[in-house]
């Protein structure tokens, strides 16, 4: 589903604040795989994910989603292929508009717009089953300001947002990150029912090691824009901190020092 072949990235080339991001990084996704992706500041997690939804080009190497070779598209004409919930819970809606117009807008993602009622009868009764399915009670409030919601109830809305209309691939960027630890587990829940649900091909990128673990069946490591730490299945089932920090350790030669890291 997601094929990245040997990536490069550097900012600023020729300059001195030169930094090379990403280092013929290579990653390959099957259908249905929930990935999740740690490392420290720096490590190149989100420039990967820039990468993949077009955000910058690639300096080399190739993307293909779904066998449509992405790498010379810019972002607008991927948005038919992925869904991406940020960091920011103020990112990815727009808050003067009521919640069922932004799900109107999900709703219609990589088609054509045309002259006719923005939202039918139909399409706002299942706005409202989807929205009863996240049990915060927005089923009721169809009509509110989306920048009136709290920053938890936000980022589930643009969760919904991203898998309304099933995408090829969903690129949740550290989207719990500016959260309070009640609210983003329960985003966390949520985000594990919807990929469940729609067997989603799912890139997490997260700071927090616990979570990397509990979530999805694979884990990757980045460290100076390489691969450093590749577990799945079982192996990554039995995973401890201890061991990933280990693992780390053994693969890149160094120990992690990124104190956002290791807090989490």
């Amino acid at each position: 589903m997601l094929y990245i072949n040997k990536i490069s990235k550097t900012f600023n080339p020729g300059t001195i604040n030169e930094k090379r991001a990403l280092h013929e990084l290579s990653l390959h996704l099957a259908p249905g795989d929930f990935v999740t992706v740690i490392g420290g500041n720096g490590a190149g997690k989100s420039t990967m994910l820039n990468a993949v939804a077009g955000a910058w080009p690639v300096d080399a190497g190739s993307i293909t989603i779904d066998g449509v070779d992405v790498t010379a598209l810019p972002e607008y004409r991927r948005a038919y292929l992925i869904g991406r919930v940020f960091q920011d819970p103020m990112l990815g809606t727009a808050p003067d508009m009521w919640l069922e117009e932004n799900l109107a807008l999900a709703l219609r993602r990589g088609q054509p717009r045309g002259l006719r009622w923005g939202i039918s009868a139909r399409e706002r009764e299942t706005f409202r089953e989807q929205l009863a399915q996240l049990g915060l009670g927005l089923e009721d409030r169809m009509t509110a300001k989306v920048g009136l919601l709290s920053g938890g109830q936000r980022q589930a809305v643009t969760l919904l947002m991203a898998t309304l209309k099933k995408p090829k691939l969903l690129l949740l960027d550290e989207h719990t990150a500016a959260l309070d630890p009640k609210t983003a587990a329960k985003v966390l829940e949520l985000s594990d029912q919807l990929v469940a649900r729609d067997n989603l091909t799912t890139l997490m990128v997260t700071h927090n090691m616990r979570d990397a673990i509990a979530h999805g069946n694979r884990l990757i490591m980045l460290s100076e824009g390489r691969i450093v730490v590749d577990v799945s299945g079982e192996r990554k089932m039995k995973l401890t901190v201890r061991e990933l920090m280990d693992l780390f350790s053994q693969a890149s030669g160094r120990d992690e020092t990124d104190d956002k890291l290791l807090l989490s």
